[in-house]
């Protein structure tokens, strides 16, 4: 009975020692390994934190144009569209795969990164393209613009934003330039028909387009063979037409009202024709008429040139 006590205190005394040597050693350094320091003048405390979710960012981001990769300064194409990027280099801590949306917003700046698109100063892409996955936690991704050629020239910023699991988002902007384009499309040819030497023809017309993002006047000019060589027209038998006796007007008025056709180039008095603002084309119509005169003798069939030229109004 003696030995059973005995053997009962030493093992009541061994779940003792290690309890307290729990307390004392293990237990302090698992919550906290306090430091203390010379007569407690100061207590060192271990800090713990778990970051659940590191947010996305985007390390840096560049506006070019997609065609021929210039950067911050872009000429839109005339009468159709250019393709503007940009590419935004995008890290997350968690993971490339973390990310699931990249979006980006183009616009100028008189308009701002929220609200609707339009043609002439915002535009948004919601879906980017990955270009590249570069390692476990970055990567390439490359954000398309379709910009119409009538937008407004001037700065514009690019913002691209990303989006993680957690909704957690990251963005950046940079900025390009749009240069001021003067640009025009006109009806394809003016055929005067068969005339007789000492018949004036009759009134055709000639639309121009704005295919800029400017106002322009126009200017125009004619020529046989070369620039400045004083006639409207070569005829193919004999002779030719002189240059002034081809004529334009803005309104439809007789041919003796309207304006002689020179070798340099003249502004066509009266005409400017605004940006385009939306789907509507701006359109503008001009007024010829040519007359057949037999000084030089014309015969056959007879062929010019007219230069019509955007000017800054």
């Amino acid at each position: 009975m003696g030995g059973i006590l005995k053997d009962t205190s030493r093992y009541v005394f061994m779940v003792f020692v290690i309890v307290l040597l729990f307390i004392i050693v293990l237990l302090p350094s698992s919550i906290a390994p306090n430091i203390v320091g010379s007569n407690y003048k100061n207590v060192t405390v271990m800090t713990k934190l778990n970051i659940s979710n590191s947010r996305p960012e985007i390390l840096s981001m560049i506006v070019y144009d997609a065609t021929n990769s210039s950067l911050f300064n872009i000429t839109v194409n005339a009468g159709a569209f250019k393709t503007i990027s940009c590419n935004a280099s995008v890290r997350d801590w968690n993971g490339f795969s973390d990310i699931t949306n990249v979006n980006a917003t183009l616009y100028h700046i008189t308009n701002n990164s929220i609200g609707p698109d339009n043609n002439n100063t915002h535009y948004t892409n919601t879906s980017c393209n990955l270009n590249a996955s570069t390692g476990t936690y970055t990567g390439w991704y490359v954000c398309n613009f379709d910009v119409i050629y009538y937008a407004n020239n001037g700065t514009w910023n690019c913002n691209v934003t990303l989006k993680d699991t957690k909704n957690s988002t990251g963005s950046l902007y940079n900025s390009t330039f749009l240069y001021g384009v003067y640009a025009l499309n006109i009806t394809d040819g003016i055929d005067y028909g068969s005339l007789l030497t000492g018949d004036f023809s009759n009134n055709l017309t000639a639309n121009i387009t704005n295919f800029g993002n400017m106002g322009i006047n126009v200017s125009v000019e004619g020529y046989a063979f070369t620039r400045g060589d004083g006639l409207a027209m070569n005829c193919s038998t004999n002779g030719n037409i002189t240059v002034g006796n081809e004529k334009f007007s803005t309104s439809q008025v007789d041919y003796a009202s309207k304006i002689a056709l020179t070798s340099s180039p003249a502004l066509i008095p009266g005409l400017t024709i605004s940006k385009q603002i939306n789907d509507t084309v701006v359109v503008n119509t001009t007024y010829w008429q040519l007359y057949v005169d037999s000084t030089n003798v014309p015969a056959g069939i007879c062929t010019g040139f007219i230069i019509f030229s955007a000017e800054a109004p």
